[in-house]
């Protein structure tokens, strides 16, 4: 499917400005209430939230006005891999979740959206979603941050640093001198990531078999290691910065409740009960200072990654219907 782009002149965090451009899909028709949905890590266009995105699911397009759009160093939007010089690969400079979000808002402009009816984002679309309803709270009614959090915990950022230096002590990743593919470290940054987005119970359940595959060995090799390889390592750890400076408490004196209780939009909070990384325990002490907020854990062995859709077709169903509920409020 063709996407489309949109180009813009982007005043980075950084200093620099960045002549960007936005890859973006739409669904639907104009008229009807609008929903962003970003991308998240490793997540592209074609492949995000669409177990929630369809006309007998929770975002049907014969009812909502669809945006999903690429994330900044995500590899279709403006990113390390296929930026023009000057600021190509090892030149590519420093984003953060503000970048992703006044570019975002820009693109609405563009499509002729004053107001967003939800934000719904996993994982890092999660932490873009707490960003935008901090960033611009007069113009979006509801958010949905699935399998993330409004802060990057230093457990979360710690486990971010381990992956990144899996990469960099890659023989071909050539000390961020590489010309070709970085294999080697993809393929390793892969495997460790995976355990990490899973959970003891996945394999203690043997999940993958649900998944149609024989052994957890040949999920992980084809899901994780394999997937991997597709990707940009330059992209990789783009994105992976942006993820770990993910605070919304910045904008309101460093104090986290009080930047959640700034949140003016209504927030359905969906942590999945078995996510290592972005944890639910997090999730239930934002609800304690959301003025509008409701917590649904997804109760799933899948791990952080049931969050996006990956996980039964059980829980696809379950969250599905938790969101047409909000939506429906």
């Amino acid at each position: 499917m063709a996407y489309e782009k949109f180009e813009l002149e982007l005043p980075l965090k950084c200093g620099v400005t960045l002549p960007a451009f936005l890859t973006y899909k739409t669904l639907g028709d104009p008229k009807n209430p609008a929903v962003m949905i970003p991308t998240c890590y490793t997540g592209r266009i074609a492949g995000t939230q669409t177990a929630f995105i369809g006309d007998d699911d929770a975002f049907s397009p014969k009812k909502y006005f669809v945006i999903v759009v690429g994330l900044l160093g995500g590899s279709e939007s403006s990113s390390p891999s296929n930026q023009p010089a000057p600021f190509d690969g090892p030149n590519f400079p420093k984003t953060v979740y503000e970048d992703n979000i006044h570019a975002q808002f820009k693109l609405l402009k563009h499509l002729g959206v004053e107001k967003l009816f939800c934000y719904m984002g996993y994982s890092m679309g999660g932490q873009q979603a707490y960003h935008f309803a901090t960033l611009y709270p007069d113009h979006v009614e509801k958010i949905i941050p699935m399998a993330s959090s409004a802060q990057t915990s230093g457990f979360n950022w710690n486990f971010l640093e381990g992956v990144k230096s899996t990469m960099k002590a890659s023989s071909d990743f050539m000390a961020n001198t590489y010309t070709e593919p970085v294999k080697i470290g993809t393929t390793a940054f892969g495997r460790v990531y995976s355990n990490w987005a899973l959970s003891y119970e996945w394999f203690k359940t043997k999940a993958w078999e649900s998944a149609g595959y024989k052994s957890s060995e040949e999920y992980i090799l084809n899901d994780w290691e394999k997937r991997l390889n597709t990707w940009d390592a330059r992209d990789l750890l783009q994105m992976a910065v942006t993820w770990q400076e993910g605070d919304i408490a910045v904008y309101h004196d460093n104090d986290l409740p009080k930047a959640l209780a700034a949140i003016r939009a209504e927030v359905l909070v969906m942590p999945s009960r078995t996510d290592q990384y972005f944890r639910w325990e997090e999730s239930v002490e934002e609800v304690k200072h959301l003025k509008k907020g409701t917590l649904a854990i997804i109760e799933s062995v899948w791990g952080h990654i049931a969050g996006g859709g990956a996980g039964t077709a059980e829980d696809n169903v379950w969250i599905n219907q938790t969101i047409a509920e909000f939506l429906a409020k």
